[in-house]
């Protein structure tokens, strides 16, 4: 015999799928929210380690910018220090230099005329000075010309003061300074130049005293020799010929006087 169910099958099927849907729904709206959380945890966790990296970085700039700004310190005192030994080098090359320039001053200046003062710059020297005439400053520049120290020669002024001494021209020159081709440099000996007035007295040869005081020496005669007003010429004695002495006649002696002996 055939079984026919009567009941409301299909109702209870579709309630059936209701059910399952609803529950595959919210196993997969867990799922999507594991996936959530699980992509939200990584890219956390990537942050992080971005976040680390830059702050790592940012550490490392720091000390960067600090071992650079030591560097530029130290390039600074580098470039102070390598201009304190061009300064250094240069002196110590022209350090003679002075010296031959008072000797070549002290041989160049005419008796005519005299310094009252003298200023370098550079490779440049300012001569201001009084002089007899215009003759005395003209010669005076040709010796400074041909000096092996000292180049050309510009005169700054030359005026008459009308004054009552004996060197009414006032004058200024500028002097460009050279050195001569066969200069030897600071190691040359330098003798010390004497005085007009002092040029006739030997002076015996002392020991070799070192460069420094050699050389200041030279410069404390030279300046002397400048500044000194020039010697006035000593009037010149005619020497007359020497007289024979007079004979003296011989004395008497004791018996001539008297007349002979007594008996």
């Amino acid at each position: 015999m055939a079984r026919i169910n009567l009941l409301p099958w299909r109702a209870e099927r579709r309630k059936q799928r209701e059910r399952e849907f609803f529950m595959q729904l919210g196993a997969a709206v867990v799922a999507a929210i594991l996936c959530v959380l699980v992509w939200m945890t990584w890219m956390d966790q990537r942050i992080g380690n971005q976040n680390e990296r830059n702050d790592y970085l940012q550490g490392e700039i720091k000390q960067l910018d600090e071992r650079i700004a030591k560097i530029k310190d130290l390039e600074k005192v580098r470039e102070r220090l390598l201009a304190r030994k061009q300064i250094i080098e240069q002196l110590q090359a022209n350090r003679s230099q002075m010296v031959h320039l008072f000797d070549e001053l002290v041989k160049t200046i005419p008796a005519s005329a005299r310094l009252s003062g003298l200023k370098q710059s550079g490779e440049s020297m300012s001569l201001d000075g009084v002089a007899q005439s215009n003759a005395s400053v003209a010669e005076y520049m040709r010796n400074l010309e041909a000096s092996p120290w000292m180049g050309h020669t510009d005169l700054r002024k030359t005026e008459n003061t009308h004054g009552d001494s004996r060197m009414p021209y006032v004058f200024g020159l500028d002097v460009a300074l050279s050195k001569p081709k066969g200069d030897e440099g600071a190691d040359a000996e330098h003798t010390a130049v004497q005085p007009a007035g002092n040029a006739s007295t030997a002076t015996p040869v002392a020991a070799p005293a070192p460069a420094g005081s050699a050389a200041r020496q030279a410069l404390g005669a030279a300046t002397q020799a400048l500044t000194a007003p020039p010697a006035k010429p000593a009037p010149q004695v005619a020497q007359q010929p020497a007289q024979p002495a007079p004979q003296q006649a011989p004395k008497p002696t004791a018996a001539a006087t008297t007349g002979g002996a007594k008996p």
